[in-house]
């Protein structure tokens, strides 16, 4: 089993206070030039950095070229604007400036920090000593270092850069001032999250796996304090090094879907009662690594599948396990098969008893309930996602509403202790799919096409809007 990671994103620290890059773990290291260079490495809030040496810069990897969906970000026109100084062209790191210490792991420290003379671009900064590493978990650092470099989506991190200083390896990652889902949820009532809080987080986590899944990446660490929340309160996924990779073949797949509709008396709306039902191709995109396998036992004890414990091998369906578990969780307060100890949360869920649920016949309810049990089937083969993956998913009942093109521009939930940066640009709502303003002009200009159409050519369009201030009286 891995160690949970420790995110302190409001942890403060006396403004004079040496910060060393030196890991969190237990494993001492005693040559004289590891302690060299642990020491010339040992950085400072009181803006002393200028002295450090830094070694190597950047590596040669894919890290600084352009990410399509953050490619007007502030913090890229900040790293190409200290990257144009540099003399080499790359960034190093004198360039940043230490602002406090914000997490810790199994694996190294994470840091809040920024760019010299450019304070409004804020970065963690994740500091790995491979000095302390076993041979093991230095393969999860070059597995985390491989995956973050090939990422490019709205709830994962953008590697900004990575560093190779002595022998500290750096990523330079987004910053996420509202900590994790974690601590979030310990500051709600009961720690339970409302209904249309869970559908909004799992909807964007589900399409964080979505993605993963489509690149043949199986991520086997989702819990709640591995889901980071952005500045504008959308999620962002963490941690990489328990990954592993498979083959995947994406396709296209079509599907015949019926549709009942209400037929309109006219054009402002207004239903006859009659209905009746269209059907419609639907292609949709699959692309599900259904070949992964693996025998490693990774993960969060109270978040591992059934397969994952029995060693016999999993694969793909361990991420939708814990998706299941993390709804559970969002919903309840606990995960689902929770005991007094670790062996007995294991034997829990390696048993053959089913998931069980509290009574609560609250809106939505019955579908986030059935939606958890087909996610939480025993058998891999027969659980919902492990054949079509998120595209199952995302049609069941729980999902109704979300418009999936859309999920970036949702508007985040409001609860308690979270704190949201709002954006000028219009929000969708997350649970009626659609702004208002944009349902009330398709509305007005579904009105004015009818009334051109009704009187083109008439002389008296007065009377026809009298009739249309009638109807609106009668509302």
């Amino acid at each position: 089993m891995e160690d949970d990671y420790h995110y302190n994103g409001l942890s403060h620290h006396d403004s004079d206070l040496d910060l060393s890059f030196t890991s969190s773990t237990s494993i001492a290291t005693t040559s004289a030039r590891s302690s060299l260079a642990r020491s010339s490495l040992c950085l400072s809030f009181n803006d002393r950095m200028s002295s450090v040496s830094v070694g190597t810069p950047s590596t040669e990897i894919p890290n600084l070229h352009s990410r399509p969906h953050r490619k007007s970000d502030t913090n890229w026109s900040a790293i190409r604007a200290a990257t144009n100084l540099s003399s080499d062209g790359t960034l190093h790191l004198r360039h940043l400036k230490l602002v406090r210490h914000v997490g810790s792991g199994n694996l190294g420290r994470v840091f809040l920090c920024r760019l010299r003379d450019y304070d409004h671009a804020s970065f963690a900064l994740k500091v790995v000593d491979n000095n302390s590493l076993t041979s093991k978990k230095l393969s999860h650092v070059q597995t985390e270092a491989r995956i973050l470099s090939s990422l490019d989506h709205p709830f994962l991190p953008t590697l900004y850069a990575h560093l190779e200083v002595s022998h500290y390896t750096c990523f330079l990652i987004d910053f996420c001032p509202n900590g994790d889902l974690h601590s979030l949820l310990r500051k709600q009532p009961n720690y339970r999250l409302p209904i249309d809080s869970v559908r909004f987080f799992a909807a964007e986590v589900l399409v964080a796996l979505e993605y993963l899944h489509s690149l043949g990446i199986v991520y086997r660490d989702l819990k709640p304090e591995n889901i980071l929340i952005r500045e504008d309160g959308h999620i962002m996924l963490s941690d990489f090094d328990l990954c592993f990779n498979a083959d995947v073949v994406p396709k296209l797949e079509k599907r015949i879907h019926k549709i009942t509709r209400k037929k309109h008396s006219d054009c402002f709306g207004l239903y006859s009662g009659r209905s009746y039902t269209e059907e419609e191709t639907l292609t949709e995109f699959v692309a599900e690594p259904t070949t992964a396998f693996s025998k490693s036992c990774v993960g969060t004890h109270e978040y591992l599948a059934p397969e994952l414990i029995s060693g016999n091998g999993h694969g793909n369906g361990v991420d939708w396990w814990a998706f299941g578990v993390l709804v559970y969780e969002l919903l309840y307060g606990r995960t689902p098969f929770r005991g007094g100890s670790k062996e007995s949360t294991l034997r829990n869920i390696a048993s053959t008893s089913d998931v069980r649920f509290d009574e609560d016949s609250a809106r939505g309810m019955a579908q986030a309930k059935d939606l958890i049990q087909k996610l939480l089937i025993k058998e891999p083969q027969q659980r919902l996602g492990c054949t079509r993956g998120a595209t199952d998913i995302k049609r069941h009942p729980f999902f109704d509403g979300i418009k999936w093109p859309l999920i970036r521009m949702y508007r985040p939930p409001e609860v308690r202790g979270l704190a949201v940066k709002r954006s000028s640009r219009a929000h969708v709502s997350h649970v009626n799919g659609w702004p208002s303003t944009h349902k009330k002009r398709r509305w007005l200009w579904k009105g004015l096409s009818c009334i051109l159409l009704k009187n083109k050519g008439s002389k008296r369009n007065l009377s026809f809007n009298q009739n249309y201030y009638q109807y609106k009286n009668r509302k």
